[in-house]
């Protein structure tokens, strides 16, 4: 994880830290004066398309606490290529642990991908007899027959932002943030067969080695084995920044 946040790289080396006598600040002092702080990339690409004729569903989890595992899924797409060589992602993530639970890399923005993650989602469940809710933006993908058909048929309610604030939904947002700024650090000219095995092992590592925030500093996989903790949640436009800082 060569682009994880300080406090991050503190709290897994914290034990290692302590024999040397470094604590939180001092290991900010050491990397700035080393020139190794990571300097944010900010990038937007308008991957959502909602001006289609499909139907758009309601908004079910805007004031919904988020209380266990597979409680709501969240959804998005992102774009990990270029002009010339044109990659997308799609993830499915859960709200409460962060856990990617399903992924798609196609060359296209046509739905077959996202139906692709949300079929590998549904294959992972740990929690099958649990009630679910899927989360999206209104894009196509999202409204399409052969989306809807799978979450009909598994029995998964569908929700949908209904505004075109991209904080509406913020944890998809920040989880492709996430994996694109902190493990994609790679040439976007590659063939998409090498993206397909970036992707994968950044997502392993993502799920299993990287902790959060808003889990208790727990790693996602960790986070999604159990429902005791009270994971954080921020409901109101004031706190934008911390619903990103936080995960």
């Amino acid at each position: 994880m060569p682009r994880i946040g300080t406090r991050k790289l503190y709290h897994i080396l914290q034990e290692e830290l302590k024999e040397l006598g470094v604590g939180r600040d001092k290991l900010f002092s050491i990397l700035k004066a080393n020139h190794m702080q990571i300097i944010p990339k900010r990038s937007y690409y308008i991957t959502t398309d909602s001006h289609h004729r499909f139907r758009k569903h309601k908004n079910i989890v805007a004031e919904l606490p988020i209380v266990r595992p597979e409680q709501v899924w969240v959804s998005d797409i992102t774009y990990i290529g270029n002009r010339t060589n044109p990659i997308y992602l799609a993830l499915v993530t859960d709200a409460y642990s962060k856990k990617n639970v399903g992924y798609d890399v196609s060359k296209s923005l046509c739905s077959i991908g996202s139906v692709r993650a949300l079929s590998m989602a549904v294959k992972s469940r740990s929690y099958k007899k649990e009630n679910l809710i899927h989360h999206s933006d209104r894009g196509f993908q999202y409204c399409s027959d052969e989306y809807q058909k799978v979450l009909s048929e598994k029995k998964i309610k569908c929700s949908m932002t209904e505004s075109y604030d991209p904080y509406a939904n913020a944890v998809a947002e920040r989880v492709n943030g996430i994996l694109k700024q902190e493990f994609l650090g790679y040439d976007k000219n590659l063939p998409i067969g090498i993206m397909k095995e970036l992707v994968k092992d950044s997502i392993r590592i993502y799920n299993n080695f990287r902790p959060h925030y808003s889990c208790n500093m727990l790693t996602p996989v960790k986070m999604h084995k159990q429902r005791s903790i009270k994971v954080k949640t921020y409901k109101n436009q004031n706190s934008v920044e911390n619903v990103l800082n936080a995960v």
